[in-house]
Order: structure tokens, then sequence, then C-alpha cells
């Protein structure tokens, strides 16, 4: 299977995977730290892809891309998330389908650009204002120097060590896809490859620097307008005002979204991809945006 399809937005190659076909096209979109985007997700894609065209955009940094030009700021992500589409030939509008950080970009992009989003599918998405209450929580100083720490330990797992084999259950196979059956043990191996070759690139690190700004730009645009699923997890988080469960359900009911709670972790859709997929497709069908 090959994965790579890589176009020209600026000075960066962006690789922008398709398949399936459909008018409506899911656009899958990654969590920060995700090094294989087109792998990461295919569990809850390739079961979507009968019914659907998909799209998986993997950013600058991220799986096959090359290395970002750009400032990580939410007006970049989002700007070369719709010019890579365009350049690989897939036209709006979309359902968004975005992971944790890239909640951000989703809200931004939907409330931006209405008419490029028909509906937003949450695989436990990150939602802003719980990444502006933490910022109201944690000095910016003492967040930062959390980061760096934390990039310093991700440049050392890097290196493939025996740092890396003490803790490959919670980086590595985090999301349970190197002891399951969803990926073939060729794409194991790109995985793992492509694992090793991103994790501590500076694309990551500069995300999560600009995290509250981005957050705080995301939510200035208001509540999500369209149709969305959200799929809840009981994740931990850093701030002792608010939990990322409590977080996200006050995000739906802001947006009158539907709300779909699990305990299988923030990497659902590894473990749960019939139960997510089985329920997009009931969400999309019933607001009249199946397959057709």
């Amino acid at each position: 299977m090959n994965y790579e399809n890589k176009v020209q937005v600026g000075e960066t190659a962006l690789n922008i995977y398709t398949e399936g076909s459909g008018v409506t096209t899911i656009v899958f979109m990654a969590g920060n730290g995700v090094t294989c985007p087109v792998l990461e997700y295919k569990p809850i894609y390739k079961r979507m892809s009968s019914k659907y065209r998909i799209a998986v955009i993997e950013k600058a940094g991220y799986g096959l891309s090359d290395h970002a030009k750009t400032p990580r700021t939410i007006e970049n992500l989002v700007l070369e998330n719709r010019e890579a589409l365009l350049m690989a030939g897939v036209e709006p509008p979309y359902v968004l389908a975005p992971h944790s950080y890239s909640g951000f970009e989703a809200v931004y992009w939907a409330n931006t650009y209405p008419d490029e989003v028909k509906a937003v599918l949450s695989m436990d998405m990150g939602v802003p204002g719980l990444a502006v209450l933490q910022a109201e929580e944690i000095s910016e100083e003492k967040r930062l120097k959390l980061l760096e720490k934390q990039h310093k330990l991700l440049k050392r797992i890097a290196k493939d060590g025996l740092l890396a084999k003490l803790v490959r259950s919670k980086t590595e196979n985090v999301s349970g896809l190197m002891t399951s059956s969803e990926l073939t043990a060729e794409e194991k191996s790109m995985y793992r490859r492509l694992f090793y070759q991103n994790i501590a690139g500076n694309e990551y690190i500069e995300e999560s620097q600009l995290m509250t700004e981005n957050a705080k730009k995301a939510l200035e645009t208001g509540s999500l307008k369209c149709p969305c699923c959200l799929f809840i997890s009981d994740m931990k988080t850093l701030s002792r005002k608010l939990s990322w469960r409590q977080a996200g359900l006050d995000f739906a009911e802001q947006c009158g979204a539907e709300v779909h709670l699990s305990d299988k972790g923030h990497m659902m859709y590894a473990s749960i991809p019939d139960e997510m997929s089985d329920t997009f497709n009931k969400f999309l069908e019933a607001h009249g945006i199946g397959a057709q």
C-alpha cells in the first residue's frame, strides 16, 4: 500500500492520503505528536471509506510530510490544511474529524470558513476553553519549562535505545496499534520508523508552545454552528478546576452536539473503531450528509 501523495504548499511538501469515494469527504486531522497520522487513524477511516471519500492530512513534520517552513500558528495550520487538500484535488465542503489538538484547528476552520465544513466528528478533540483555562491556572513560564523538559526526553526516546524500550507502551505503542491486528507487519514497520523519525520534531514542540495562543484564537470564533458528534474520554488534564470530560460536555452543550462518552482512552479510535465508525455513519445519515 502506497500512502505517499505529497503536494506542494508554499515551501513545504505535505502528504495527503485519500481513499474511498462519494460526494462527502471526511478529513481526518491529527493530534499533537501523532507521528504517522495515515496509519494512526486507519482503524476508523478504513471502516468508513466504503461509504465516504476519506482524506488524512499529515501536517508539516508529521508522517511523510516535510518539515515546516512557517510558524505553527492556527492561521498557518488551517491555511496549509485547506491548500493541501485543494492541491490534492479534494474540494470542499468537508466533514472534519479532529483528534486532540486539531480540535482547535477544526473550530477555527469551521467558524472562519463555514461554507467549507458540513459537520464535525470529534475523536476526543481538544476544546479551546479548557486550554485557555489551564493557561490561567499554570503560568506560561512554568508551562514552557515543562515543554522544554518534555522535548529533551523525546529527543532521548528518538534515539531508540534502552529508554525507548522501557517506555514503549506509553510512547510507540500508546494507541495499541503495534500489538493489534489493525496494521500489517509492513505498516507496523513503517509506523515504527516514522515514530522515531518524527517524535522529537520541532513542529510538535512549537505547536505546544503556541497552544494557548491558538486556543484563544479558536475560542474567539465562537461555538460550532454545524452539526457535531463528539466522542469524549475521561483523560486526565493539568487543570484542577475543570476535567477533560466536563470541558467536552460543556462545549457540546454550547454547540448542541450529539455526545458519546467513552472510557477507552484518548486513542479510542484504535480500540473501538467499529463503535465509532458506526456512530459517525448514523449521525451523518441522520443529518442528510450520508454517502449518495
